[in-house]
């Protein structure tokens, strides 16, 4: 397993970073056998575990606290806040009210004192990033958090966060999570520069597309939409759109280019995911053993220069193939209303 530095924390991670999503309903409900898996995960070097409150409503972190009961001091601990955990309007996002609160509570599911790092899953419009970054700072002070950062942000929003850190005397993002992938490329454009810009880390999340980079769909029969994440978030699967039916193609193109380079198309993806020099780590999430074994069987696959120029022939640099795969909307997008001013539109 290699190590780098998060950002300029000095903390040093493996490049691959365990994801702890599908351990709990959402993927795998043995706990028993996820406990297994994590720690197959840190016999084999890798000693950066990432996981969120919202996954399988708290039960991803109570696994995680049951595996590192005794290998705590071993593990970089990331958690995340911001997603829907109850019915109340308030138990989400990424007010001072909510991030005060439900970090006692991942705290209390993981069985420790303090996480390594502590993110903030996607973007809140709703609230003033001061005042996220405000009672961040006062968890890092408190010790109950050594570092912060974002997840799914675009460039202009980490930017403000910086410079609202530098201007207010608060603790800014070192690192940043997005989605990347050789499918979802959007984040080349101008995060990933971002991120080298500010000296901050990169965790990349979905570096196998949902899949789609493991060779598992090849044809439109094998896309169930009514299973799995194809259910939840169906655009980024539905073979009938566009950009998902030209992953169909890509797929047998590149496993071409993965057999020239004597790696299977898993390896040549999750290999694809950490060549950039702005990404730290790329986020690996096994729901079973064998699917664990596999991918750390690609650690230490490098791609040469011929391979990773055939890959940008196949999908072009800075490009996502689907809208969808980006992993947030801003409302100013989504919501057509805020694209049309109320004296622009026509009388009825």
């Amino acid at each position: 397993m290699r190590y780098r530095t998060l950002g300029t924390t000095g903390i040093q991670v493996s490049t691959y970073c365990l994801g702890a999503m599908m351990f709990g309903a959402w993927g795998n409900d043995d706990p028993d056998d996820c406990v297994r898996i994590i720690h197959a995960a840190l016999d084999a070097g890798i000693n950066f575990i990432d996981t969120a409150d919202v996954y399988s409503a708290g039960q991803s972190e109570e696994i995680v606290g049951r595996a590192l009961a005794h290998r705590r001091d071993d593990v970089v601990l990331a958690s995340k806040v911001h997603g829907e955990m109850g019915q109340d309007p308030n138990r989400r996002g990424s007010s001072r009210r909510w991030i005060v609160r439900e970090v006692e509570a991942s705290l209390r599911r993981l069985g420790t004192d303090h996480l390594d790092l502590y993110q903030v899953h996607r973007p809140d419009p709703t609230t003033d990033v001061e005042e996220t970054l405000s009672a961040l700072s006062d968890l890092v002070h408190q010790g109950k958090v050594r570092a912060i950062g974002s997840s799914t942000f675009p460039a202009e929003l980490i930017v403000e966060a910086q410079w609202a850190a530098e201007r207010r005397g608060l603790e800014r993002f070192r690192c940043e999570q997005p989605p990347y992938s050789i499918f979802v490329r959007e984040i080349e454009g101008s995060v990933l520069p971002t991120c080298l810009r500010y000296g901050m880390g990169v965790i990349v999340w979905s570096p196998l597309a949902g899949g789609w980079l493991t060779g598992r769909f090849r044809s439109e029969r094998d896309v169930d939409l009514t299973k799995g994440r194809a259910s939840r978030i169906p655009d980024r699967f539905d073979p009938r759109l566009p950009g998902n039916r030209r992953k169909l193609e890509l797929v047998g193109e590149l496993e071409q280019v993965a057999g020239d380079a004597g790696v299977s198309l898993t390896h040549l993806a999750l290999a694809f995911s950490v060549a950039h020099p702005a990404v730290t780590s790329a986020i690996i999430g096994p729901r079973t053993m064998e699917q664990l074994e596999d991918l750390l069987a690609g650690s230490s696959v490098e791609l040469d220069d011929e391979t990773l120029d055939r890959i940008d022939e196949l999908v072009p640099p800075a490009t996502n193939l689907t809208a969808a795969d980006s992993g947030w909307t801003p409302p100013w997008i989504a919501s057509a209303a805020r694209r049309r001013a109320p004296g622009d539109r026509a009388a009825g």
